[in-house]
């Protein structure tokens, strides 16, 4: 439904500002990923 979709009615529900943190977070494990995979096919 709408109600679980929407962050109209609860604005301090969701801050933009949290997606940087998750991008950078989800970049490092991918960093790390490829070092690894790199030192293994090294």
């Amino acid at each position: 439904s709408e109600a679980h979709v929407t962050f109209e009615e609860d604005a301090g529900a969701y801050d933009q500002k949290d997606a940087a943190g998750f991008i950078q977070l989800n970049a490092l494990r991918l960093k790390l990923l490829a070092a690894r995979n790199r030192r293994l096919k090294g």
